[in-house]
């Protein structure tokens, strides 16, 4: 299925790139990239599961035959929620993060989605930035979420008014 991007970043309008399932031959090159992005990183068992999970989509964001990003998030009952998102560093800034988030938003329209939400880092400025742009608004912290005590800000948007 082709999905064309509305809104793409003009530092990706002249790439050429591709967003495509994840597999599980693709596992090392996803870990490299988590394992930058991440003090605590998903384990390779956490992916897999993932690539399995009925509910889950793990898309990979390539450019030529190099990963630039990923992204996993769950659709059920008309709410996505976004569990993991990470650029490589090499492409970090040029958009491949709203790249895929948005391509997610336009696969999961059809099946009626209505609310996207996730959990980002308080101090994770370039994210919180990011979600903002794409339309998220703060609902609420949760306190001490993470392993080593870092609140996270619950960010939503509302497909809902969008539709009508």
């Amino acid at each position: 299925m082709e999905i064309r991007l509305r809104h793409l970043p003009k530092s990706m309008q002249k790439t050429d790139f591709l967003i495509l399932p994840m597999q599980s031959d693709d596992l090392a090159q996803v870990l490299r990239i988590e394992r930058v992005s991440y003090q605590f990183p998903w384990t390779a068992d956490q992916f897999l599961q993932e690539i399995e999970n009925p509910v889950a989509s793990l898309d990979l964001l390539w450019v030529d035959k190099e990963l630039a990003g990923y992204h996993c998030f769950w659709l059920i009952a008309g709410e996505m929620q976004i569990l993991n998102l990470a650029t490589a560093p090499e492409y970090r800034g040029r958009g491949v993060a709203a790249c895929l988030v948005e391509h997610a938003f336009i696969r999961c329209r059809n099946p009626g989605l209505e609310k996207a939400w996730l959990e980002v880092r308080q101090g994770n400025l370039a994210a919180i930035s990011l979600y903002r742009h794409l339309g998220f608004q703060a609902a609420g912290t949760r306190r001490r979420y993470y392993q080593d005590g870092e609140d996270a800000f619950l960010m939503v948007k509302e497909f809902a008014s969008e539709h009508s």
